[in-house]
C-alpha cells in the first residue's frame, strides 16, 4: 500500500469534529488533512490555522483554491503566512472550483488552462522570495515580494480534464485526482500527467481522493458510501469514469431518481458493485485489496474521503502500515 495516506474534509464539519478527527489524524499517523475550499462552506485558511495549531505532525493542503473565488496571490500570501508559523506542513493546491457553486455566486470560469497556468507561475515566482513582475492575461502583480521571504511550499493542481492534466504533470509539484473514481480511471489519468511530465522531464506527486468506509459487515460499510456516490456518479461527466471501471450505471435514470427525491431507487441503482468499483469499502480485507488496488495504478497517496466520525477514521488507521 502507499505509504502516504491523507484525509479530506469538505467543509460541512463543525469545528469540535473536526479537532476531534484532526486529533486522531495526527496520532494516526495520517500525512497530510485536506481541507476544501466549497463556496458556501466554512473557509479553509482560518480552518488550516485551527487545525495547524490543534496538531503536532500532520501536514494541511489548502485543497482546490479556486483563482476565479481567490485571486492567487491572496491564496499564495496564505500559504506562506500558515508556513511561515508552521514550516514544513503547508502545502497549496489550485482548481477551477466546483462550476455550480461559481454560478450561485455568479463568478465565470472562463479559459481555465490558461488561468491554472498562470496561477501556478504566480504562486511559484511569489514563493522564491524574489521581487516580482508578472503581467498575464488574468494576473497581474507590479515588482512586489511576499514579505514572508522564500518558501518551500508544494503547488499541486486538482485535475481531470486531458489538457489540465497535463499541465499538472508539467508545472505543478503533484496532481490531486477527484474523489468517486474507479482505479482504472485513475490509470487513465496519471498516464496524462505522466504526458506532462515527460515533455517537461520531471516528475510529480501523485495524489487522489478515494472514498473509504469499512466495518465488520460490508453492507453497513457500503450503505454509508452509496448516496454520496450516486450523486456523483449521475453527472455525465463520469461517463468515462463509469467506461473505464466497468461500472453499468444508468445515469438518467440517477439523476432523475434524485429530482424526484427516490432514495429507494437510487439505492438500488447504485449497487454494491458500484459502491465496490469506485471506493475502498467494505469489510477491513476489502479496504485493503481496493488500497492495493488504488497504489497499482500509481498513486503516491490516497486520501480517505467521506469518513465522518473519529471512530471510523480509527478504524481506517488500523489498516494503515505501521510508522
Amino acid at each position: 500500500m502507499p505509504n502516504e495516506f491523507g484525509l479530506s474534509f469538505d467543509g460541512s464539519e463543525t469545528p469540535e469534529a473536526l479537532r476531534a478527527m484532526a486529533d486522531v489524524a495526527d496520532r494516526g499517523g495520517v500525512t497530510t488533512i485536506w481541507l476544501a475550499s466549497h463556496l458556501f462552506q466554512r473557509e479553509p485558511i482560518a480552518t488550516a490555522a485551527v487545525a495547524l495549531a490543534a496538531t503536532r505532525r500532520v501536514n494541511i493542503a489548502l485543497m482546490a483554491m479556486s483563482p476565479y473565488s481567490v485571486h492567487p496571490l491572496y491564496a499564495t500570501m496564505a500559504a506562506a503566512t500558515l508556513d511561515e508559523y508552521f514550516p514544513g506542513r503547508v502545502t497549496l493546491c489550485f482548481g477551477v472550483g466546483a462550476p455550480r457553486d461559481l454560478e450561485a455566486a455568479g463568478i465565470a470560469a472562463e479559459h481555465p488552462l490558461g488561468t491554472m497556468r498562470e496561477a501556478i507561475a504566480l504562486a511559484r515566482a511569489l514563493l522564491s522570495g524574489e521581487s516580482v513582475d508578472h503581467k498575464g492575461e488574468r494576473f497581474r502583480v507590479s515588482g512586489r515580494r511576499l514579505a514572508n521571504g522564500a518558501r518551500r511550499i508544494p503547488i499541486f493542481l486538482a485535475a481531470s480534464g486531458p489538457q489540465m492534466l497535463e499541465l499538472a504533470g508539467a508545472r505543478a509539484d503533484g496532481v490531486l485526482i477527484s474523489a468517486a473514481t474507479s482505479p482504472a480511471f485513475v490509470r487513465w489519468t496519471l498516464d496524462l500527467v505522466r504526458k506532462g511530465e515527460e515533455a517537461a522531464g520531471r516528475r510529480v506527486k501523485k495524489t487522489a481522493l478515494v472514498y473509504v468506509s469499512t466495518d465488520d459487515d460490508a453492507r453497513v460499510a457500503r450503505d454509508r458510501l452509496r448516496r454520496t456516490l450516486g450523486f456523483i456518479l449521475r453527472g455525465q461527466h463520469h461517463a468515462r469514469n463509469l467506461e473505464l471501471g466497468g461500472t453499468p450505471l444508468d445515469q438518467a435514470a440517477l439523476a432523475a431518481a434524485f429530482a424526484r427525491e427516490d432514495w429507494a431507487a437510487v439505492d438500488a441503482l447504485i449497487s454494491d458493485e458500484v459502491v465496490k468499483r469506485h471506493s475502498a469499502s467494505g469489510r477491513p480485507d476489502e479496504v485493503k485489496a481496493a488500497f492495493a488496488a488504488y497504489q497499482e495504478v500509481g498513486l503516491d497517496e490516497i486520501v480517505a474521503s467521506g469518513i465522518t466520525a473519529p471512530a471510523q477514521l480509527g478504524k481506517m488507521i488500523e489498516l494503515l502500515p505501521q510508522r
